[in-house]
Formats: C-alpha cells, sequence, structure tokens
C-alpha cells in the first residue's frame, strides 16, 4: 500500500494499526474532535491520520520537526482539543466554544505574506479535489509516486499519497535528509514521479551526472528561478508542475513544463479569473464548487490557451519611484551570475525613493558586493538594482521549501544578516 524508505506497509497493516490506535485514543465512530498530530514516525503518523478521517473527526497535521511548544502553539490556535506529540497519551486543550463540529483538515497557511492562519477544508472538498485531480491529469497513470516531501503538507499528503492510493498505486515516501539515498530510491524505482520541493530538485539536478535523467518531476509551492529551472528541465524527462493555496488546494497543473512561469491549467471542480494578458496582469481569484471565492494574492494572467501563468506575489511586488520591481527578475538575473547559488530579492523602506530592493545571495566562495553590482548593472534597469547586498550560508527556507519575504525583510531589519561572511557583507 504505502513503501516508506526501505520498508513496503500494505493494507492489513494501516487498517490493523489504524483501528488499533482509534481504540487506544478512544475515536468514536462518528467523532467531532479535533486532533492535533506531531509524530516523527511517518508510518504512526499516517495510521493515526487514516483513523481520524474514517471516523469523520478533523486533524491538524504537525511538521515532526516542530519543536513542543511551537506545536502546542499551533494546536491552540486551530481550536484543537487534543493534541498527540509522539505519545498516544494526549495533552488536552480548551477547544473554543465556537470551533466548528464538522470533519475537516486543518492546515496551518505558509504565512509567506502575513501571519500564518488556520484553513479548515472538509473530506468533501478534498475527495473533490482528488478526483478532479485524476481525471484531469493522467500521465502519471503508469509511473510511481515518490514523495519527498512533508507528508504532513497537503502537496506531500493529498496529492503525493492520497492521489496514488486513489490510484490504486503504492506511493513511495523517502525521507529528504539524504539526497543521495534520494537518488538511489529513484534508480531503483520503476518509472519514478518524483513529488518534492524546489530546493531538493535543484540540489538533485546537480548530484546527476550528464546524460542520466529522473523518469519524472513535479514540483510545486513556489516558483523556481529561470537558472534552477532550466537545471531541472535538463535532468527530467517529464516535468510537470502544480500550482495551489491552502484555502483552495491544488488549483491547476501543468502537464509539460517549458517555462517556470506557466502554472498549469486549471482544474475542473474550480473556476479561476485574472488577467488575459502580462500587460493586464490581475490577481488569480479562485471560485470552488460551494460558490467560495479564494483571493490568491497572486498576480497572474490566463493566455488564449487556457495556460495560467505566474508572474509574482503581489505582496511582494517593490515599488521604487513609482516603478514596481518584481522579486524574479532581480532573483533571476543575480543567479545567472556562475558564482551565485540562490538567491532572495526583497523590499527595504528608502527616504528618497519609497522602497528600494535588498538581496541575500549565497554561494560556494566569498563573493564581493561590488561584483554582484556590477553584474546586475549590465543585466537590470537602474530602479531594479539592489542597493543592500549581503552574503549568507544559505537562503532561509521554510520546511516546505518556500521563502517568506516578509520573514527576511523582518530578520534583515532587525540585524540578522549583519554579521559579514569573509568579508562579503556591503
Amino acid at each position: 500500500m504505502i513503501r516508506i524508505d526501505d520498508r513496503l506497509y500494505d493494507r492489513a497493516h494501516f487498517d490493523e494499526t489504524s483501528a488499533r490506535l482509534a481504540a487506544q485514543i478512544g475515536l468514536k465512530a462518528r467523532d467531532d474532535g479535533r486532533y492535533a498530530v506531531c509524530f516523527t514516525d511517518t508510518a504512526d503518523w499516517l495510521a493515526l491520520f487514516f483513523a481520524i478521517r474514517t471516523a469523520g473527526a478533523s486533524v491538524l497535521p504537525i511538521h515532526p520537526g516542530t519543536p513542543y511548544a511551537a506545536a502546542r502553539k499551533l494546536a491552540v490556535g486551530a481550536g484543537c482539543d487534543r493534541l498527540f506529540y509522539n505519545s498516544l497519551t494526549a495533552e488536552v486543550l480548551d477547544r473554543p466554544a465556537d470551533a466548528p463540529c464538522e470533519g475537516t483538515l486543518l492546515q496551518m497557511s505558509s504565512g509567506t505574506t502575513g501571519a500564518p492562519k488556520c484553513v479548515a477544508r472538509s473530506w468533501g472538498n478534498i475527495d473533490a479535489e482528488i478526483e478532479s485531480y485524476i481525471a484531469t491529469f493522467r500521465e502519471p497513470q503508469d509511473m510511481t509516486p515518490v514523495v519527498a516531501c512533508p507528508t504532513t503538507h497537503s502537496y506531500g499528503l493529498i496529492c503525493g499519497i492520497l492521489v496514488a492510493l486513489a490510484r490504486g498505486q503504492t506511493p513511495v515516501v523517502v525521507n529528504t535528509a539524504n539526497p543521495k539515498y534520494l537518488l538511489k530510491v529513484l534508480r531503483e524505482t520503476e518509472r519514478p514521479l518524483l513529488y518534492s520541493s524546489p530546493a531538493i530538485l535543484h540540489t538533485l539536478a546537480r548530484l546527476i551526472a550528464d546524460g542520466e535523467q529522473i523518469h519524472a518531476t513535479m514540483t510545486s509551492g513556489t516558483l523556481l528561478p529561470d537558472p534552477w529551472f532550466a537545471q531541472i528541465r535538463a535532468k527530467s524527462r517529464y516535468m510537470f508542475q502544480q500550482y495551489g493555496c491552502s484555502e483552495a488546494g491544488c488549483i491547476a497543473i501543468n502537464p509539460d513544463v517549458t517555462a517556470a512561469g506557466d502554472m498549469g491549467f486549471v482544474l475542473p471542480h474550480l473556476l479561476s479569473q485574472t488577467g488575459s494578458a502580462v500587460e493586464d496582469a490581475g490577481e488569480i481569484v479562485v471560485t470552488k464548487n460551494d460558490g467560495v471565492a479564494i483571493h490568491t494574492r497572486d498576480l497572474g494572467y490566463r493566455r488564449a490557451d487556457g495556460m495560467l501563468v505566474f508572474v509574482s506575489r503581489m505582496d511582494d511586488m517593490i515599488n521604487v519611484s513609482g516603478l514596481n520591481v518584481y522579486p524574479r527578475d532581480v532573483e533571476d538575473a543575480v543567479m545567472a551570475m556562475p558564482e551565485v547559488s540562490d538567491a532572495v530579492a526583497f523590499r527595504i523602506g528608502d527616504r528618497f525613493a519609497g522602497e528600494r530592493v535588498a538581496l541575500l545571495f549565497s554561494a560556494k566562495e566569498t563573493v564581493a558586493p561590488q561584483a554582484i553590482r556590477e553584474w546586475c548593472n549590465k543585466h537590470l534597469a537602474s530602479h531594479q538594482l539592489p542597493m543592500d547586498i549581503r552574503q549568507v550560508e544559505a537562503i532561509p527556507r521554510q520546511a516546505n521549501g518556500k521563502i517568506s519575504r516578509r520573514e527576511v525583510a523582518a530578520r534583515h531589519a532587525a540585524g540578522e544578516f549583519s554579521k559579514p561572511i569573509a568579508g562579503a557583507a556591503s
């Protein structure tokens, strides 16, 4: 049913384990509890997830690397009445009186543009997403899903595991801590389809020998920088991309990615509104089948062929003296510099221009800020030029691989990136 690293767990295992866990924690046949779960053991987490879902209760999956205090805060914020933190002995929490009783998958939004908030999606809504996903995205029917991303996130849990089970496939769940082990699993798997983050895909693309390719890759969560995209595309026989948000789940899928910004075709159970060309790009607004409109705060447009194209996060756009700067344009230009491996551009205040561009970058060796400036002068307009340039060991990313420019800007303002790296500070 599911292979986790080197062990295969059949359906009987999950049926028996789920039933045992349900009895141990006192799950009723029809349960209205809201349970937060943070387990380091993937098999135990999935067994408890299946038990909670079967009972029609609500579950908040918490990333296994979350410290207890942070996990408890998430559970309280989501209105959960019990927290299971690496134990079947629950901590009882004070559930708000107005917390809904309908069975839902509870998720905390990524917080890339603001404070994370709890999003609740009914099991019926998730079933509709899975049905639409399978009916539309037929290319992977003869492939083996390899899930190298958190199974506590909807990307790995719904699109990687639940979709595979609905297709009658056996998904392979792999710990991503060792990229060389992941590469070994891919080489041993028949026609693998790798669900992972852009950062992991980029690492694998650099590890794979010339002439070797991964059978298929799926990327999601954040827009690939053009240099990364070119490397990953060259090392993938098939490359897919999906676009979504916490409130709606998967919104669109691209079955043949030829440009990083081409998010895909909108799934049939959803309606979308946005601009019709790059010149009149507008916010991507998605309407679910229950009539609820979701404002993604993403700027994009829909081509004549139906392809949904991403331009920028609306909140990430930098206004320099009335001129718009999209961070991705700056990042792509900087990352085309041979020495640079990763970069993030974000806004800082400026008393003359209102806002200016700041830049963090990482490289295998020390690169002087002046070299970055000279490179940018050749590839960017004057209003796009980063005014504050700092080299860091690694670009700060969240557990799902996303970058929160808002968080990076706050850490920059607090002086966290002030320490020079071998003389690389500006």
